[in-house]
């Protein structure tokens, strides 16, 4: 019996912590770049994002796989191809900006939700919405410049937003008093179905002074109340 070894003191078990730590994406000047390229490079790229479950971009996956960034793209998108083109598989990828993210697909929500609780549904108000397409259009933007467009104050709507994580603080501008820039996140892009920024429909001037009209009209009520 003394010959005998507990197997638990020769594996390293991970906790869940752990398990979730490892999961979190190293900084980019951490990867270590292939120094060839990979002979499977789709399984590759499909365990990583499978693991990862959020985005990653796909500067660092073109470092593990030894390809540029366009020949991983070219991979990418050949792999969404077959997701999206075979009905027996219920994941597809979606590209964000410079990042890309595994995810079921859309016409599996039904099913999913038999499983795990559905997520809330949040309705935008009007002052909100418009708060968020300054935002998009302007980035980034201070509260002060989004006030000056709607000609009221936004803290409200700004604040919402950012519970929602559908933008983020990007930084201070060099100006007196430091102030915050907003900016979209992936989250936004996600739920308005649109890779990039690039893919937001254009904003008329005309549409810009419909917002300071109805801002205008916003702020007659709260006084008259």
């Amino acid at each position: 019996m003394d010959n005998v070894v507990n197997i638990t003191d020769k594996i390293e078990i991970n906790t869940e912590e752990e398990i979730k730590e490892d999961a979190v994406s190293k900084p980019e000047e951490e990867i270590e770049p292939a120094k060839e390229p990979v002979e499977h490079p789709e399984g590759v790229l499909e365990s990583i994002l499978f693991s990862m479950g959020d985005s990653v971009t796909i500067a660092k996956l073109a470092a593990v796989i030894g390809r540029s960034e366009e020949e991983t793209t070219e991979i990418l998108k050949a792999m969404q191809g077959k997701y999206d083109r075979n009905k027996d598989r219920g994941i597809t990828l979606t590209f964000l900006e410079d990042h890309v993210q595994m995810c079921s697909k859309s016409e599996m929500f039904e099913y999913i939700v038999k499983i795990a609780k559905a997520p809330k549904n949040y309705a935008l108000t009007d002052v909100t919405l418009e708060t968020l397409s300054i935002i998009a259009y302007k980035q980034p933007v201070t509260r002060l410049e989004i006030e000056k467009i709607r000609g009221v104050s936004c803290d409200h709507a700004v604040n919402k937003l950012l519970e929602l994580d559908l933008i983020q603080e990007l930084g201070r501008l060099d100006a007196p008093g430091k102030p915050i820039l907003f900016g979209t996140t992936e989250q936004f892009l996600r739920s308005f179905g649109v890779k990039s920024l690039d893919e937001l429909p254009d904003v008329s001037p005309e549409r810009l002074e419909e917002f300071k009209e109805e801002a205008a009209r916003e702020a007659k009520v709260d006084v008259d109340i």
